[in-house]
């Protein structure tokens, strides 16, 4: 099996999107899953082939503003929470999703739990990867730098500040390769930084933490914490005040791992995903 790519059209939203699997007909459910910031669909290239293997259709979008999906005028698309979270239910019902894994990592992953929260019905299991999720996270200067006015939209329209967030926050170098990818949509045109900069300036992450930590005391669906311990942004504490908060939760450690943990130990968070998405609930 390979990717594939496409590209859809929702409104007047153009989402860009990988899939695996697309033809998959063996009654397992869709697995979606959800980049951080400010990162790409591409970081789950190497979960998704595992995921295919084991029969199920993989699929993962670059946000609206990111990647090769449409990058509006905040006049015409506000980079608030609920900006994305709306965007993304037209998303899911244009590709005809009724009922889904979802998988999210980093901030904006903060944006897919708001999604699932409000949409329980459609959401089958949840699996969370180093994402914000208690009143005491906070964004780490170097990626609340980039929504300061003046400061910030400069520092977006530099491709390097792809460089030095994506090796900050895993603490591993980033090979050249891969960096071409993420660099790509900043070389290619000022919209990139543009919408990097709005979404930093409106992840209103205060208020999603409080929707979040709230809600969460009715939340009964299956849910996986996969977590690299080494993040400097996001600590295991995190995590532990989720798992301590919910019924069905399991943790995993990634002791090497930091805040993109899918990107350098994607065996063992490809391994984990896919034991969860097949266990049966007991």
């Amino acid at each position: 099996m390979s990717t594939t790519k496409h590209s859809i059209k929702v409104g007047s939203l153009e989402w860009f999107y990988r899939e695996e699997n697309p033809m998959s007909d063996n009654g397992k459910l869709p697995v979606l899953l959800l980049h951080g910031l400010p990162s790409l669909s591409y970081s789950w290239s190497a979960v998704m082939p595992a995921l295919a293997e084991k029969g199920f259709r993989a699929i993962a979008p670059d946000w609206i503003g990111f990647g090769l999906s449409a990058k509006p005028d905040r006049r015409d698309f506000a980079y608030t929470p609920d900006a994305f979270i709306n965007a993304l239910a037209e998303f899911i019902q244009a590709l005809e999703i009724e009922r889904f894994f979802l998988v999210v990592q980093g901030f904006l992953g903060s944006v897919g739990i708001q999604y699932a929260l409000r949409h329980p019905n459609q959401i089958e299991r949840l699996t969370i990867l180093n994402a914000p999720l208690s009143p005491s996270a906070k964004l780490p200067w170097k990626i609340k730098q980039l929504g300061i006015p003046l400061v910030g939209e400069m520092l977006t329209q530099d491709p390097l500040l792809v460089d030095r967030t994506l090796e900050s926050g895993s603490r591993y170098r980033v090979s050249d390769a891969d960096l071409d990818v993420y660099r790509r949509p900043f070389l290619k045109s000022s919209d990139a930084g543009r919408s990097l900069f709005a979404t930093v300036q409106n992840l209103q992450l205060k208020q999603s933490m409080a929707e979040i930590t709230s809600s969460l005391n009715a939340w009964s669906i299956p849910t996986q914490l996969i977590w690299g311990i080494k993040d400097p942004w996001l600590p295991l504490t995190e995590a532990e005040y989720l798992a301590n908060s919910l019924k069905q939760v399991e943790l995993i450690k990634l002791e090497e791992g930091g805040h993109y943990p899918q990107d350098h130990w994607s065996a063992q968070v490809s391994d984990a995903l896919v034991y969860f998405l097949r266990r049966q609930v007991v």
